[in-house]
């Protein structure tokens, strides 16, 4: 995690997955350019909301789902998770908290991560299982 102030916090591009089925793999990724990484990780997530509501491409089922959870999956020149979903390490560490300053919980330039519901993770979590 990066707590250095000087660090440059504007300018970051993310991607962010949107995982509205676990079991069924239907994620859709979208890219935010230009993120400034002194949003916490509420105002971030209402600026998903919001982009998620006018980017062309995202089906009515994505779109419309109620996401309330966003997780690092990984970081530019980082590890990449085995589990073409989502990764299960270190929860506490990686799903940011929502009144942190996300630069401040380890997302910089070119971060991808995850945003979901919760209660499906931990329900996934619990039952690994993916279907066709």
């Amino acid at each position: 995690m990066t707590t250095d102030k000087s660090v440059k916090q504007v300018g970051l591009t993310l991607t962010v997955r949107l995982i509205r089925s676990f079991q069924h793999r239907n994620i859709k990724p979208i890219v935010l350019q230009n993120v400034s990484g002194t949003l916490t990780a509420r105002e971030f997530m209402r600026l998903i909301d919001k982009e998620i509501e006018v980017k062309p491409g995202i089906p009515p089922p994505v779109r419309k789902y109620k996401y309330d959870t966003l997780k690092i999956l990984h970081t530019a020149h980082g590890f990449k998770s085995n589990n073409s979903v989502i990764n299960f390490e270190d929860d506490e560490k990686l799903i940011l908290k929502e009144d942190v300053i996300i630069a401040n919980s380890g997302v910089g330039h070119e971060t991808e991560l995850s945003y979901f519901k919760l209660e499906d993770y931990q329900a996934y979590k619990s039952d690994p299982v993916t279907t066709w």
